[in-house]
């Protein structure tokens, strides 16, 4: 049986570089689907195309309205091929009012092909207690996506209390799918849009919160993804300020044996 994910970013090509899809319901979100799972969606719109180069190193997306349940129309087009890298846009369209195509999200990426060379680590992964040793959280937003990951929070969890009374805005966790499935780069991409709102973990209170653009950094190319397999992946998150109705988020994501797979930013509307 086809895992949820992958039904969530299954795309059926209708010409070279258009598709269409369906959103899931398995990953309704407040409004629309979970971010995560449509950036992941764009992502694959690139994976798919036959004038692919390389493996993704960026991607980013901006959120132009919150996808309605139903068929999408995906367009991914390489702009530049250069000798070793490849640059891209995706947009995302469904019908408004009038059955007009309207912009649901568009994306930008970069594609490359990795070659070896000196390599290392300069954000080391935080000594934390082993998955094991984290218990499963006792409350959880109550959104149909959440319950397609297994999280353990190691700070930074849901407030006990929505009492006003925050004081911080740093979550780390450990995260995986649910139901096992092989890391790849479109369920990291989804995994670095996981973490839940800082704006409620800095003010304990509820307030409503859209991203609007999101990129996320691939410094893991696919075979160390593929020998991860179903391992969990450790991840921070924390926000830097917080004005005029925006927020950033700057999040990093490491494997269990200490190396960084992604980095990722986005920002954030709110309302107070």
């Amino acid at each position: 049986m086809q895992h949820a994910f992958d039904q969530a970013i299954a795309l059926t090509p209708t010409a070279e570089g258009k598709y269409t899809g369906s959103t899931s319901p398995a990953y309704a979100n407040m409004v629309g689907p979970f971010g995560g799972v449509t950036a992941a969606t764009a992502l694959n719109g690139i994976l798919q195309h036959p004038a692919l180069l390389g493996e993704p190193v960026a991607l980013t997306v901006n959120f132009c309205a919150a996808l309605a349940d139903g068929l999408f129309d995906v367009t991914a087009r390489p702009v530049r091929t250069n000798r070793s890298t490849q640059h891209w846009v995706v947009e995302i369209t469904q019908p408004d009012a009038s059955g007009a195509p309207a912009m649901v999200m568009t994306a930008t990426a970069m594609t490359a092909a990795r070659r070896e060379t000196w390599s290392v680590d300069d954000e080391p992964m935080p000594a934390v207690p082993a998955p094991d040793s984290v218990p499963d959280p006792t409350q959880l937003p109550q959104v149909e996506w959440v319950r397609r990951y297994q999280m353990r929070f190691i700070e930074g969890g849901i407030p006990a209390d929505w009492d006003g009374g925050g004081s911080d805005s740093q979550t780390r966790l450990w995260m995986r799918e649910s139901v096992p499935r092989a890391l790849d780069f479109c369920s990291l991409t989804a995994l670095a849009d996981v973490f839940f709102p800082r704006a409620w973990l800095r003010r304990a209170t509820r307030v409503p919160v859209g991203t609007v653009s999101m990129t996320v950094y691939f410094h893991a190319g696919a075979a160390p993804l593929a020998e991860l397999g179903q391992g969990w992946v450790l991840g921070q998150a924390r926000a830097q300020a917080f004005r005029n109705g925006f927020f950033d988020q700057a999040a990093l994501l490491w494997s269990e044996g200490g190396h960084l797979l992604a980095s990722s930013h986005q920002v954030v509307y709110y309302k107070t």
